[in-house]
């Protein structure tokens, strides 16, 4: 039994050293910047007597509580199944407040939902101009696949002439 409480005592502690990265996951965030992955975790979630500061205690406190949350049979452990139901709930969550938000910003009618034209995009074509290199008023495979390449230079933070993002550097000489 001292065995099982020791084991679980490290699996708790485990679990509270590796809670921030994991709610930097989440995109649950308001606090500290993450991108466009969102912030690196809800300060006053993690802040539970509201004092402004984060301690190791609270830290702990609440990974043991997003464990206890996954762990829905109450079994000390987390199964696939339960892991798997914890990550497709969170995903649903963050879905929800995504067409939330897409409703927000195009519901010109305001009636809590989007119909084909407010679903259109308000760029005005400029994606299709942008894509459409060679102006023929078509896409190619080809273009695309350049836009493509440019688009995963610009994730990278890749640099080329001039600073812009996504152009492969000048190496000629």
């Amino acid at each position: 039994m001292k065995r099982a409480t020791t084991l679980t005592g490290a699996l708790i502690l485990a679990l509270a050293a590796t809670s921030l990265p994991v709610m930097a996951q989440d995109g649950q965030a308001k606090e500290g910047p993450r991108g466009h992955r969102g912030q690196m975790f809800n300060f006053d979630d993690v802040d539970a007597n509201g004092d402004g500061k984060v301690t190791q205690d609270e830290i702990a406190a609440h990974g043991a509580a997003r464990f206890a949350a996954a762990d829905t049979d109450g079994d000390g452990n987390l199964s696939v199944d339960e892991m798997v139901a914890n990550m497709d709930r969170k995903r649903e969550e963050r879905m929800r407040k995504g067409a939330e938000r897409m409703i927000e910003r195009r519901d010109a009618n305001d009636d809590g939902q989007l119909t084909a034209d407010e679903m259109t995009p308000r760029n005005g074509g400029r994606m299709f101009a942008r894509l459409d290199a060679d102006k023929d008023g078509a896409i190619s495979k080809e273009e695309m696949e350049d836009a493509r390449k440019s688009h995963k230079g610009q994730r990278k933070g890749e640099r080329g002439e001039h600073g812009k993002r996504g152009m492969k550097p000048d190496t000629s000489e």
